[in-house]
């Protein structure tokens, strides 16, 4: 039956040629209706913003999202952290004699992708069965982070089989014997670290001669940072009461401040670089130091976390408290933080995995 309304507001490449169109036929076989616009999966179109003068700026909107998740996060990752903790600061090299830092390096950013949100343990109650490490995570938010690193360990998770983390952690460290999977590998991790912190203005790049050959060292350009984490650490694993002030390395609104800290602190001592954090301490202090972060280990290496009520010197009896008020805020984040826990659990076998 034909239309008797007047005006008929077209859709498709005709709209707005014609105020009066004339009425369609809804039974017409002979018109061909303008096809409806499928929701095609397109990058974002540049905008325009006003500048100076009235002229228009052009830019990509993922910039900005990029921008904002920048600002939403501490200036340093976890992995820049642990890996400042191990460089000399003069040499601008880590020890030749360690290690243990390429796998907790891997370990931090399955961590790191946990934190901002990226990755969590796969929804399945049938995962308690299994130990913490081997519990499959999946990817929840496909967006960039920003860091590069974080981004390729990211598309990997995406585009793959979902494994568990100790999978993943093996896989990211070339520990395999499965060819097909050799290419899951992150290489380059240390130098590539490094290269991120010199852009950042913490290090800078030297070349120093090593008897038969040259090599770039990044010997630190900016203490500040390396001295902002030594008194983390130092907070963390002597004080009876921990207070972590804020500053551009830890926001004070930033998320699991603690819960990210004591990770940094225990990913730091499962790579063998704790002591330099420490080095200013005596002996007995450390001793307590060391005592402090295996309890630590066992504590946050299980889900839900351990119930602490202070360490056996007392330190850090305030932990469990501050702890437990940041779980409280974001429990639709739990099963983020027991991503968080799982590699807290490889860092306790580290030594028998290598």
């Amino acid at each position: 039956m034909a239309s008797t309304g007047g005006v008929v507001r077209r859709r498709g490449p005709g709209a707005g040629t014609s105020s009066t169109s004339p009425p369609e036929d809804e039974n017409d076989a002979s018109r061909v209706s303008s096809p409806v616009p499928k929701n095609y999966d397109k990058a974002p179109e540049t905008s325009y913003t006003g500048g100076e003068n009235g002229h228009k700026i052009a830019f990509d909107p993922r910039d900005m999202q990029e921008s904002e998740e920048r600002n939403k996060q501490p200036k340093l990752t976890l992995m820049e952290e642990v890996l400042l903790l191990g460089l000399k600061d003069k040499q601008g090299y880590l020890s030749f004699w360690n290690d243990n830092i390429s796998y907790a390096l891997r370990g931090c950013i399955v961590i790191e992708l946990a934190f901002r949100g990226r990755v969590s343990m796969q929804k399945d109650s049938s995962r308690r069965r299994f130990p913490l490490a081997d519990r499959v995570i999946e990817v929840i938010d496909d967006s960039l982070t920003g860091e590069v690193l974080l981004d390729e360990a990211l598309k990997m998770m995406k585009s793959s089989e979902k494994m568990s983390v100790s999978s993943w952690i093996d896989l990211m460290s070339g520990e395999t014997w499965n060819l097909m999977k050799i290419g899951y590998q992150l290489k380059q991790v240390r130098e590539r670290l490094a290269k991120g912190l010199v852009d950042k203005g913490i290090l800078r790049t030297e070349k120093r001669n090593f008897l038969l050959f040259d090599m770039a060292t990044h010997p630190v350009a900016d203490g500040g940072a390396k001295d902002e984490i030594r008194r983390r650490v130092r907070n963390v694993l002597t004080n009876r009461t921990v207070v972590l002030p804020p500053s551009q390395f830890l926001p004070e609104d930033m998320e699991f401040r603690y819960i990210r800290t004591i990770a940094m602190v225990c990913a730091a001592y499962a790579a063998n670089v704790l002591e330099n954090a420490l080095a200013t301490l005596g002996h007995e202090a450390r001793e307590r130091a060391f005592a402090q972060v295996d309890e630590l280990l066992a504590e946050y290496s299980q889900w839900p976390f351990g119930k602490r009520a202070g360490g056996s010197q007392g330190i850090g009896a305030n932990l469990g408290q501050v702890i437990t008020e940041e779980i409280n805020k974001s429990k639709d984040k739990e099963l983020q933080l027991e991503v968080v826990a799982a590699c807290l659990s490889v860092f306790t076998r580290l030594d028998s995995l290598l």
